[in-house]
């Protein structure tokens, strides 16, 4: 049972613009670029046993420092890819801000299921999925680096924290930022980066 250090791509352009979704060829801007050098500087130091990324452009980019710094290849996990937006992909915030549905996704996102794309649930239960089988894989003292982005990474501590969906947007989120998950059995800990482990507990009955 690893412990997963879930890291948010760095900065984009197009961040609080438009939904990027799984639009290939969003690449960092030179914010992200330093974002992702830095996070390779941070952790360098941190015994991780592998890096697992999102598919996209991305998320593979601010994983790259981690994973050079670590002698490691870099290994897409396609359970980490974003949500499907499905005809949302691509649009602008302030287009999508005068649909009804918007309304919805920020106050009742469990009841939503993107026009000809993934609902919130469905893409959680993929989420928790790739999360859990992968940390089955691994040993209880190994660190694995999992680059993916914002309504993922909340997605899934939501999901091992037993918090409500219709709550996973009160969690923040910012980009090229770490969250640390430790999974055991009925136990999630959760919290700062500290190494060795000292996290605040969240026992979690399922």
């Amino acid at each position: 049972m690893a412990t997963l250090l879930l890291i948010r791509h760095g900065q984009n352009d197009t961040l609080g613009k438009s939904l990027a979704g799984r639009l290939p060829g969003v690449h960092l801007n030179e914010v992200g670029k330093e974002q992702a050098n830095r996070l390779g500087q941070v952790l360098k130091d941190l015994p991780i046993k592998a890096v697992y990324v999102s598919p996209l452009e991305r998320a593979q980019e601010t994983a790259q420092p981690i994973a050079k710094a670590h002698h490691l290849p870099v290994k897409v996990l396609s359970d980490l890819i974003e949500i499907d937006f499905g005809e949302w992909q691509g649009q602008e915030i302030k287009q999508l801000n005068q649909h009804k549905l918007w309304n919805q996704v920020q106050e009742n996102p469990s009841s939503i299921c993107f026009p000809d794309g993934e609902s919130f649930h469905e893409a959680q239960k993929r989420i928790a999925t790739g999360l859990t089988s992968l940390n089955e894989q691994f040993e209880d003292e190994d660190l694995v680096v999992c680059v993916a982005h914002g309504d993922v990474i909340r997605l899934a501590v939501a999901y091992f924290l037993g918090l409500p969906l219709d709550n996973f947007q009160r969690i923040k989120i910012a980009p090229a930022t770490l969250t640390i998950l430790h999974l055991r059995k009925n136990k999630v800990f959760f919290g700062p980066i500290n190494y060795p482990m000292d996290f605040p507990e969240f026992r979690v009955d399922r």
